[in-house]
C-alpha cells in the first residue's frame, strides 16, 4: 500500500510545472490546516501562530529554534532586583503595515486590551498580572508586575503577546496589520494565503525571501505530490511516506521536537469521568507504544504528564499507570460499571494522531471494558462543542503551546479539572524566586496531574518536515509554532 501511495503521488507530479524552483526570492509552504482567523491574540488554533507569528506580527522579544530569547520590538531591557519591574527600550523607527508609527503607547494599549474583562486572549492571566504599564516616553515601557514571572521575557515572544495597532485591532482577524517583515497580499479561503515583503519593515533590505505562499492542503499524499512537482518547497507529510526514495535526491528530512503534548482529553465533569477509578482505568488501558507505532509510524516520545520531555524540568511519569487492560476492567467494576462504560470520542480532522490514533485508542479502551462511539468532527465544530461548550466525553488533540501546564489551573477550561492544591503549586512555580524552587514545583505539578489521571497522556508531537535542498533557515525543532521566513534564504 505504501508503494502504491507514493507511486500515485509521483504520477501526479511528472507533468507538473517546477514553479517553486524558479524564484530564489520566493518560497511556498504546504500547511495541513487553514487558520480560522489571523489574530493570534484571540484565536486558539496553532495554525494562526504558525502563519502569522514573526511574519506579520511581532512581540517585544522573540525566540529562536533553540528557545533562546532575543530582542525584537524591544532592543534591550532591565529587570529590578525584586523581579517585579521590567523596563523595555523600544526599537526606534518601527512602523505598522498601515504606515502608523509604533511606540510605547501601542504596547500599553495591547497589553491592557489583553487583560480587559472582555479579552479572549488565551494567556490573559499573564496580562492581568501586570499591575501597571507606564510609558515615560515614546521609546520606553515600564511594566510593574503583581507577582514575579521569571519566564516573562520568553512569554512576551509568544503569539498571544504580539503588538497591534489600535486603529486596526478590530479587523486583524481578517485584515491583519503588524510590524513584521511581511504583510498580507491575499487570502483565498480554502486554498492559500500570500504574503509579500512589507515596504514599512525597518530592515527590509536584509530579507532574502520577498514572497511567501502558504497553501492549505489537508491530504498528506497531496502534500507529497506538491513537493515532488515543485509546487511546494516545505511541508510535513504522513510519517509513513518520509522514507520514500523519491524524496532523497531533492529534499532534506528534518526530525526534531515540538511542545505539543498529545493527549486523550477527558471531560472531568462527566459523572463517570469525575471518578478517579474510571480515569485510572483509562490510563491503564493506554498502550503508548502501540499508538506511536500505529498512528505516527514510530515518531513521538511517550509522556506520562502534561510536560515536554526535552524540557530540563521534565519527570518521566509514564510508569504511573502501566498498561494493564485487566486492571482497567477491575477498576471500572469498582467504580460502578461492571458491564462497561459507554463514552463518546470526538476526533478533530488530523489524520495521524487524531483520526488514526483515535481508532487505536478506541480499540484499546474497548479491550479494557469501555464502549467507545467515535465521532469525527471538523475544527470549527471541535472548537465550538469540545473547547468552548465542553460538550464531550473524550477527544484527542495536541496542545502545542510552550510550557502550558498552567492550563490545568484555568477556571472553566475544557478539561473541567478543579484542584485548588494544584493551582497553588502552579502559581508558586510561576513566581518562584529561584530556578531550583521552580523546578521542584513544576515536577510536583507534573506528578499531581499524572496521579489524578486528568487526561490520557500519550506522546509528545514530533517535528518531521520535508525541505527542498538549498533552502536554509527552516527550524528543525519548534519550541513555538512559528514559520520564521525572514531568516530563511536560498543557497546560490
Amino acid at each position: 500500500m505504501k508503494r502504491l501511495i507514493i507511486a500515485a503521488a509521483l504520477a501526479g507530479a511528472v507533468l507538473a510545472p517546477f514553479s517553486a524552483l524558479a524564484a530564489k526570492d520566493s518560497v511556498t509552504f504546504a500547511q495541513r490546516l487553514e487558520p480560522p482567523g489571523l489574530d493570534p491574540r484571540t484565536g486558539a488554533a496553532a495554525a494562526i501562530s504558525l502563519t502569522t507569528l514573526y511574519n506579520i506580527y511581532e512581540g517585544l522579544t522573540r525566540v529562536d529554534e533553540k528557545g533562546m530569547v532575543h530582542p525584537n520590538l524591544a532592543e534591550s531591557w532591565t529587570i529590578s532586583d525584586d523581579g517585579l519591574t521590567y523596563t523595555f527600550k523600544l526599537v526606534e523607527g518601527v512602523k505598522f503595515h498601515d504606515g502608523a508609527d509604533f511606540d510605547s503607547s501601542d504596547v500599553k494599549y495591547t497589553f491592557e486590551a489583553n487583560a480587559a474583562e472582555e479579552s479572549q486572549n488565551k494567556r490573559k492571566d499573564r496580562f492581568t498580572n501586570m499591575e501597571s504599564i507606564e510609558t515615560p516616553d515614546a521609546n520606553t515601557v515600564v511594566i510593574k508586575l503583581k507577582e514575579r514571572r521569571p519566564a516573562l521575557l520568553e512569554q512576551l515572544s509568544e503569539s498571544t503577546a504580539v503588538i497591534v495597532d489600535p486603529a486596526s485591532d478590530a479587523t486583524n482577524a481578517t485584515n491583519p496589520v503588524g510590524t513584521g517583515p511581511y504583510k498580507i497580499e491575499s487570502w483565498t479561503k480554502g486554498d492559500s494565503l500570500k504574503l509579500t515583503a512589507a515596504d514599512t519593515y525597518r530592515d527590509k533590505d536584509a530579507i532574502a525571501i520577498k514572497n511567501v505562499t502558504i497553501r492549505f492542503i489537508g491530504d498528506g499524499t497531496a502534500r507529497l505530490a506538491a513537493l515532488l512537482s515543485g509546487d511546494v518547497d516545505v511541508s510535513d507529510i504522513p510519517n509513513e511516506l518520509v522514507g520514500s526514495d523519491s524524496l532523497k535526491e531533492d529534499f532534506d528530512i528534518l526530525v526534531g521536537n515540538t511542545n505539543g503534548e498529545t493527549i486523550l482529553s477527558t471531560n472531568n465533569a462527566n459523572e463517570a469521568l469525575s471518578k478517579l477509578k474510571v480515569r485510572q482505568a483509562i490510563a491503564h488501558a493506554i498502550n503508548r507504544k502501540e499508538i506511536i507505532d500505529g498512528a505516527m509510524f514510530g515518531f513521538g516520545t511517550p509522556i506520562g504528564s502534561h510536560f515536554a520531555p526535552h524540557h530540563p524540568d521534565y519527570v518521566d511519569l509514564t510508569g504511573t499507570y502501566s498498561y494493564d487492560p485487566e486492571l482497567s476492567k477491575k477498576l471500572l467494576a469498582e467504580a460502578g460499571y461492571p458491564d462497561g462504560l459507554e463514552l463518546s470520542l470526538k476526533l478533530p480532522p488530523v489524520d495521524d494522531y487524531a483520526r488514526k490514533g483515535g481508532q487505536i485508542v478506541a480499540s484499546q479502551l474497548e479491550k479494557a471494558g469501555f464502549k467507545i462511539k467515535i465521532e469525527n468532527v471538523d475544527w470549527p465544530k471541535w472548537l465550538d462543542e469540545v473547547y468552548k461548550k465542553k460538550n464531550y466525553d473524550l477527544s484527542i488533540v495536541s496542545h502545542v503551546e510552550p510550557m502550558d501546564i498552567g492550563i490545568y489551573a484555568r477556571e472553566n477550561y475544557y478539561f473541567n479539572y478543579n484542584n485548588p492544591k494544584f493551582n497553588e503549586v502552579v502559581a508558586a512555580a510561576e513566581s518562584a524566586a529561584s530556578a531550583a524552587e521552580r523546578t521542584e514545583l513544576l515536577q510536583t505539578a507534573q506528578k499531581m496531574l499524572a496521579d489524578d489521571a486528568v487526561n490520557g497522556f500519550m506522546f509528545q508531537l514530533p517535528r518531521v518536515v520535508v525541505v527542498r535542498k538549498g533552502l536554509n533557515g527552516v527550524w528543525k525543532d519548534m519550541p513555538f509554532f512559528v514559520t520564521d521566513v525572514a531568516r530563511m534564504s536560498w543557497s546560490d
